[in-house]
């Protein structure tokens, strides 16, 4: 809004009633700026919830094993759901284990180009995505050009009527449709609606765990696309008041 009547103040018309000085009212104030800055705990799922919710999924139809592949991905690269909607599959090398998110193609945050390698959680989820992945390729013909994960193609049925035909070779243009998928898999199991972007929390909190050293964390927030540790600690691993009492207070034993 500032920059708006900022520009506003020099156009034709408007110059006699809002002066440049005018546009400072729109500064906002010590107080609120800290509350909309202040940290807020986003809901996630711990591994077990989303292993719960993965595992309840159906694979009886494409869509179903789309959809199950893609809740696998999401938690093999906790990439977030713009860039998951572009990837095709020359970006997937599954002999390495490696996503190549190039933002050449790829929808990714701040246009930044991320070298993902598959993180070590649950087998099942890797093996449902090579299976997703050869499917695509061996059974439906699909080439290096062709979406990771295809919205439905659509067309006229016999009777006359629009009707789904099949998988289409193009990915979504947003991420909505995939985080409606991830939401609808943990309400099916009566769980909160997760939505894919948390479970960046839930793998950074499991990354905390599983890594051995500093070197060792910092090679796993790299792989989430961040270049400094601090963004991973302070975005993705809050430390509750519990928490910080039974830290503080278990030092000194």
């Amino acid at each position: 809004m500032k920059g708006f009547f900022h520009w506003l103040a020099g156009q034709p018309g408007y110059k006699s009633r809002i002066t440049y000085p005018d546009v400072e009212y729109f500064n906002n104030t010590a107080k609120n700026s800290r509350v909309a800055h202040t940290q807020r705990d986003i809901p996630y799922p711990s591994m077990a919830q989303a292993f719960h919710a993965f595992q309840a999924m159906p694979e009886d139809t494409d869509f179903a094993r789309r959809d199950k592949a893609l809740f696998a991905f999401f938690m093999l690269t906790c990439a977030r759901d713009g860039a998951v909607a572009s990837l095709k599959l020359k970006h997937i090398n599954l002999v390495e284990g490696h996503v190549f998110q190039d933002a050449r193609d790829v929808k990714t945050k701040n246009a930044k180009t991320i070298n993902t390698w598959f993180f070590p959680v649950d087998p099942t989820y890797l093996d449902c995505f090579t299976d997703w992945v050869r499917y695509l390729e061996q059974e439906k013909l699909f080439g290096p050009e062709d979406a990771l994960f295809p919205k439905a193609r659509t067309g006229l049925s016999k009777a006359g009527g629009f009707t789904v035909l099949g998988l289409s070779r193009e990915g979504y243009s947003s991420g909505e449709k995939l985080n409606q998928i991830i939401r609808a898999a943990f309400a099916t199991v009566q769980l909160p609606e997760y939505t894919p972007h948390s479970f960046r929390k839930t793998l950074a909190l499991y990354g905390d765990k599983v890594c051995p050293d500093m070197e060792h964390f910092k090679a796993w927030s790299m792989n989430m696309g961040h270049e400094k540790i601090a963004t991973t600690t302070s975005a993705y691993m809050p430390v509750t008041l519990q928490r910080q009492r039974d830290l503080i207070r278990g030092l000194g034993k």
